[in-house]
């Protein structure tokens, strides 16, 4: 009886490492970790499979970077350019879309930069740089940080070679760079979703929003098992599936902050 009872012992714990070990690692953005939607999505992914899912939130850049690495088995992101490079370079097996929301620049409501209420997001970079007025960066080679330097080349700047004591770079999050601007009166790109969910906003508020320039898509990839043999294909796969499912998409569409969609599906387009 004691050598049975050892047995089954033993086997309740190794069944236990297994489920244990039932996780696949999602290299994705601080936009969709500090916007909430992880923590209304992966619930409902985990009842469904079983499978835990571990984010790590970083810039675009850095999360394509992790992928690889092989450090995850897939990325989810928001830079289409770059995860296109990623693709073509045999890091990702196909690249589907998600998701889109978009971007906002926010400012103080003093409006030193008299850009408020405008649709037009390149002649607002080229009024705030002409009024040097104070505007936080993230500075760190995400998706939003890869948007905004793309907006000052369409208005006409070289940022790196431009920026002056008025341009901040926080190096850090979406979250960081929004506290950064609210202490400082600053301008700022942000994702609409962070946005939402942003708490401390001080005198800040929407000042150019609706320019189609600020469309912001989503993409999701499963890291390539071929590069990388230790890729969790098949669970990476199930997640990647699920996202893009009726299911996942319906679930997505049904994350509100105040009444209000952060993250809009569009897998099926």
């Amino acid at each position: 009886m004691g050598m049975m009872l050892r047995i089954l012992v033993g086997l309740l714990l190794c069944t236990s490492a297994l489920a244990q070990q039932k996780f696949i690692t999602v290299a994705s953005t601080t936009s969709t970790e500090q916007s909430g939607l992880f923590r209304h999505l992966l619930p409902v992914f985990e009842a469904r499979t079983g499978i835990q899912v571990r984010v790590v939130a970083l810039g675009t850049g850095q999360a394509l970077d992790m992928g690889k690495r092989g450090d995850a088995d897939v990325v989810f992101v928001h830079a289409k350019p770059l995860e296109e490079k990623f693709l073509a370079e045999g890091f990702g097996v196909q690249r589907f879309e998600v998701m889109y929301n978009d971007f906002v620049l926010v400012g103080p409501k003093s409006d030193l930069a008299k850009v408020g209420g405008s649709k037009d997001i390149v002649a607002a970079m080229q009024k705030i740089r002409a009024a040097q007025a104070p505007f936080a960066s993230r500075g760190d080679k995400s998706g939003t940080h890869f948007a905004e330097v793309e907006l000052w080349k369409v208005a006409g700047m070289d940022i790196a070679k431009d920026k002056g004591a008025w341009y901040r770079e926080t190096g850090s999050g979406m979250g960081p760079t929004l506290n950064t601007a609210s202490g400082m009166n600053a301008y700022a790109l942000t994702d609409r979703g962070t946005w939402l969910a942003f708490k401390n906003r001080g005198d800040l508020v929407i000042s150019v929003e609706g320019d189609q320039r600020l469309f912001n898509q989503y993409g999701v990839m499963l890291v390539n098992p071929a590069k990388h043999p230790h890729v969790k294909k098949e669970m990476g796969q199930a997640f990647v599936d699920w996202v893009i499912s009726p299911e996942g998409q319906r679930s997505i569409a049904d994350y509100r902050i105040g009444g209000e969609q952060l993250f809009f599906p569009n897998a099926a387009k």
